[in-house]
């Protein structure tokens, strides 16, 4: 059993940097890291110390998504968790900013983690893909709300139609990430962001989060409701997820984990 901490926080002043730290399994999402990730998320928006969040993998990925070993596992029960603890839909629910600071490979539910920053910026070692379709699930934490946001609706179903892995220069180019930086100066660079964000009278952010907050909902919590009617409809749950995941684990291993 591991004995690393599945979540780091580290403070700069107003700034608070919170580290997915599964690095072994690309920060894929066990029950340990998803309890710890809400923790952290939940944590940070409470306390008025903190002003602006940097989200952040260790190296070498941001997110690989669903664990994929232990839901095979277990089944519903580990994606029961999420009912309780959902990190992936976390992000998008905080009133203190937040920056996706995706400093390698994100996929999947991590994906979904990261669209609810406020905004992301990308290492050029990031890469980017939905691949729901290649393990038989179906998005149920806002890819299909939040992905057409920034990309359009054409780029966001053929990301999800095919499974396939964009990098950091197209995924600035469509609008996915609003800037690349060497991968050394990835956390310089968000941090920067990060306090100029901070720097703001904290009303007068909270506001303006709140306003962007407001309109996107009219699009995004109808689709939001949508994902998860027709994903109980298509799948019925997470009950018959098991085989699905058998049969392409090992097909796709070198990809997602």
């Amino acid at each position: 059993m591991s004995t690393e901490t599945p979540v780091l926080t580290v403070d700069y002043a107003h700034v608070r940097v919170v580290t997915l730290n599964r690095p072994a399994a690309r920060n894929a999402l066990d029950r340990a890291l998803v309890e710890a990730a809400y923790a952290a998320f939940t944590e940070a928006d409470a306390e008025g110390s903190v002003r602006a969040v940097v989200l952040t993998g260790t190296d070498p990925a941001f997110c690989a998504g669903v664990d994929l070993r232990e839901a095979q596992r277990h089944g519903a029960e580990y994606f029961s968790i999420f009912e309780s603890h959902n990190c992936v839909a976390a992000t998008a629910s905080m009133r203190t900013p937040i920056i996706g600071a995706i400093n390698g490979a994100v996929f999947t539910g991590g994906l979904e983690m990261a669209l609810g920053c406020d905004f992301l910026i990308a290492s050029e070692r990031a890469v980017f893909a939905d691949t729901h379709i290649r393990v038989g699930i179906l998005p149920g934490g806002g890819m299909t709300a939040r992905l057409p946001l920034l990309v359009g609706p054409a780029i966001a179903r053929r990301m999800s139609m095919t499974g396939e892995v964009i990098g950091a220069t197209r995924a600035e180019r469509i609008g996915l990430v609003t800037e690349v930086v060497p991968h050394e100066q990835l956390m310089d660079r968000a941090l920067e962001l990060a306090r100029q964000i901070a720097d703001v009278p904290e009303r007068t952010m909270l506001g303006l989060k709140e306003l962007y907050s407001t309109g996107a909902a009219t699009v995004i919590n109808p689709a939001l409701a949508a994902e998860q009617r027709i994903g109980q409809a298509y799948v019925g749950g997470f009950d018959n997820i098991e085989d699905p995941l058998r049969a392409v684990t090992e097909r796709n291993k070198s990809q997602l984990t």
